[in-house]
């Protein structure tokens, strides 16, 4: 199918072609008939991205400082890399979009096959034939209302908010700073709700376009009076709201409203204007200021927005679907008319002059909705052929072809990079759950196809290394079905879930031909491996203290949901573990774990100290927090036995002042690629594996339970 991409760090866009959207639970697939252009928004994306480097550190101060942070704790190289990584992505344009249902997930019941809906967010509704929609992203269109009139649903949503938020009573009047698209959309809700509405803007043609669409009272700024004309309109009280829906980096839009309100009035922002609010107006008149958070209450909640759990009506009103929804009633019954703002609509195949015109107008041409149209009778595919390249089958010498399921910042900053340096190791395909990604790196690390839909390569014959790294309730299942088909299996931490899905994994490994494989890679990194020598022929049980200085992550991010992510505990301490089990080569035996208490920004299961037990007398410790600064380098550990002890800090090599870091990614890969290439077994044996995941297990067993736990594969029907 067609997208519209923009590259990140150029700026450039794209009219890719790349596989259809996966569908997931709690969505629906749209087959779109339209979407519009956001021109204000996108525009200042696209010259936001073409930005040069310096540019754009300037206008993200932000992002610098987080920059320099994270080269304290994961070196220059490191850094660098993932920001390349960043800079280099190809990001979807458009987030206003209507067509037909096609598929609905698991979940979803609101919705069903041939439904006509209206779609919002960004990152869901783009430019693009097929989109995935979470099911609080979309609403049904209203029989009398057409896809292209209901593709401005996001866009009126946002004008809606911007409107509730100035929080009117009947018979108040209102002024609108800015008559963009955005603003006439205000204009006409306000227009529909019985307001009496002053539309300004400094361009005099976008007054007149107002006026024609039904704004009755309006002012040019800079050649109008503003001031008088605002006291006349509101008999000269001053207005009893301002909704700003300008886009400027100037605060005049700011002072103005401050000077055309009324003792005690209301501002709402809704555009992004500049924020220096002259203290001295809006204390004396005790103005409220207010900011209007797109298109209402679930915005950038992961919970509402992606997980779908809606907010009870009775608490709040007017989520951003309920905006949604109110938007188009406004269309349906005729209060609200969108068409004559319809000035020029493009076919996703002529997306790029849409742009043009934008961007260039060539030809000064007069627009204010520009939308672009697709082809509801086309097919589309979930796999798309890049090209034609070296197979286990047709080539001559011994080599490993792998298939990539996930394409996340780990897979492109850490996996791809590292099989690249790798001889005998051809990635030939790529899936993931969104088109452009699976396309993007199947172009960049030549790739012979692009897909959507895992299946194809579990079911691709040439492929004989099956790399997973899609979020952590994938993990087992998918790796289960890999080694049902005998490939070799490369799965990222964690293993399992729980309990049932590690000895399902341990059962699908012991029948299958294939080897498994998990990314515990710091066992691989050069200081792990010396360690190991240096204590190989100890006396004396080891002791070892593993200090990780993880940083903080909000609850609601996804590795916090116990079914998607299963929490810090099992998805990264993992790690810790291992490391633990390679130095000591004996089996844990028992664990204990406590953890702080809970309190406000703390989340006690992200701090914990934890000691482990082993077989032959060894114990470890893992103090895991997310309490400490950005600065401290993130891991620190010491070992001692046999009166010696080493040091690891954060695995960094070279000097004293060195910013490399050596985590073992590219030896776990080297070890791995080897041992099929050579038919040897996997580089750590599936009872470790095993144990090391069962460990996470106790370990929240005994957060639970409150005292130690014992540690023993005959549950898991394994033997050491």
């Amino acid at each position: 199918m067609k997208q519209l991409l923009q590259n990140y760090k150029t700026g450039e866009l794209e009219l890719a072609e790349v596989p259809a959207p996966a569908l997931k639970p709690g969505g629906i697939l749209v087959k779109n008939h339209y979407s519009l252009v956001s021109v204000g928004t996108e525009r200042a994306v696209i010259e936001f991205a073409k930005q040069s480097l310096v540019g754009k550190a300037r206008s993200r101060p932000d992002l610098v400082k987080n920059a320099l942070n994270k080269i304290k704790t994961d070196g220059l190289l490191a850094t660098y890399r993932a920001a390349m990584q960043r800079l280099n992505e190809l990001l979807p344009l458009g987030y206003s979009c209507a067509g037909e249902v096609i598929e609905v997930g698991q979940g979803v019941e609101a919705f069903n096959k041939r439904d006509l809906v209206a779609c919002g967010g960004g990152g869901y509704a783009s430019h693009a034939e097929v989109v995935f929609i979470p099911k609080n992203l979309a609403v049904k269109i209203p029989e009398n209302v057409t896809t292209k009139e209901a593709a401005f649903v996001t866009l009126g949503a946002i004008a809606l908010q911007g409107v509730r938020r100035a929080d009117l009573t009947p018979g108040e009047c209102v002024a609108v700073i800015g008559l963009g698209l955005i603003g006439q959309l205000t204009v006409q809700i306000l227009n529909a709700y019985g307001f009496p509405v002053l539309g300004l803007d400094v361009n005099q043609r976008q007054v007149e376009k107002a006026l024609k669409l039904g704004l009755r009272e309006a002012a040019v700024i800079g050649q109008d009076d503003v001031e008088k004309v605002a006291r006349a309109f509101s008999d000269g009280q001053g207005v009893d709201a301002v909704i700003i829906t300008a886009a400027t980096k100037s605060s005049e839009p700011i002072e103005l409203a401050g000077r055309i309100c009324r003792d005690k009035g209301r501002v709402s922002v809704v555009g992004d204007v500049g924020m220096d609010i002259p203290r001295n107006l809006y204390y004396e008149k005790e103005l409220d200021l207010r900011i209007s958070r797109s298109y209402g209450p679930g915005r950038y909640d992961p919970n509402y927005e992606e997980r779908g759990i809606d907010y009870p009506i009775g608490y709040v009103r007017w989520t951003e679907k309920r905006n949604m929804e109110e938007f188009l009633r406004l269309i349906s019954i005729g209060r609200v008319d969108v068409k004559p703002m319809i000035t020029h609509i493009f076919k996703i195949e002529d997306a790029l002059k849409a742009y043009e015109l934008i961007l260039e107008n060539p030809n000064r041409e007069e627009f204010t909705a520009v939308l672009l149209e697709y082809d509801p009778a086309k097919g589309h595919t979930a796999k798309i052929t890049l090209k034609a390249g070296p197979s286990v089958k047709r080539s001559k010498v011994p080599i490993v072809n792998v298939g990539l399921i996930g394409g996340g910042n780990f897979a492109k900053s850490v996996i791809l990079p590292n099989l690249r340096k790798l001889d005998k190791v051809h990635v030939k395909a790529v899936a993931t759950a969104t088109g452009k990604s699976a396309q993007a790196i199947a172009k960049k690390y030549g790739c012979e196809y692009a897909t959507t839909d895992y299946h194809e390569i579990l079911n691709d014959e040439d492929i004989n290394l099956v790399i997973i790294a899609t979020r952590h309730n994938l993990h087992a299942p998918i790796a289960i079905e890999a080694l049902k088909r005998d490939k070799n299996v490369h799965v990222e931490k964690p293993l399992a879930l729980n309990t049932e899905e590690l000895r399902a994994v341990i059962e699908a490994e012991k029948n299958s031909q294939g080897r498994l494989m998990v990314g515990f890679n710091r066992r691989f990194a050069p200081q792990a491996i010396k360690a190991k020598e240096t204590f190989s022929n100890r006396k004396t049980p080891l002791m070892i203290h593993y200090r990780v200085n993880a940083g903080y992550i909000p609850p609601d991010h996804w590795i916090h949901d116990p079914v998607e992510g299963g929490g810090r505990i099992i998805g990264e301490v993992c790690h810790f573990v291992d490391f633990l089990q390679f130095l000591v080569g004996s089996a844990p035996i028992r664990v204990y774990a406590t953890k702080i208490s809970e309190g406000r920004a703390v989340i006690a299961e992200d701090n914990i100290n934890i000691t482990i037990d082993f077989a032959d007398g060894s114990t470890g410790s893992i103090l895991y927090t997310a309490l400490g600064s950005k600065s401290l380098p993130k891991e620190y550990v010491e070992i001692f036995a046999d009166g010696k002890n080493i040091i690891i800090n954060n695995f960094k090599i070279g000097g004293p002042l060195s910013l490399r870091q050596d985590k073992g990614h590219y030896g776990e890969f080297k070890a791995f690629i080897q041992a099929i290439l050579e038919g040897q077994p996997s580089p750590i044996p599936m009872t470790e594996l095993a144990l090391t995941t069962l460990t996470t297990f106790k370990i929240h067993e005994s957060l639970e339970r409150g005292g130690p736990v014992s540690i023993s594969l005959e549950e898991l029907g394994l033997q050491r």
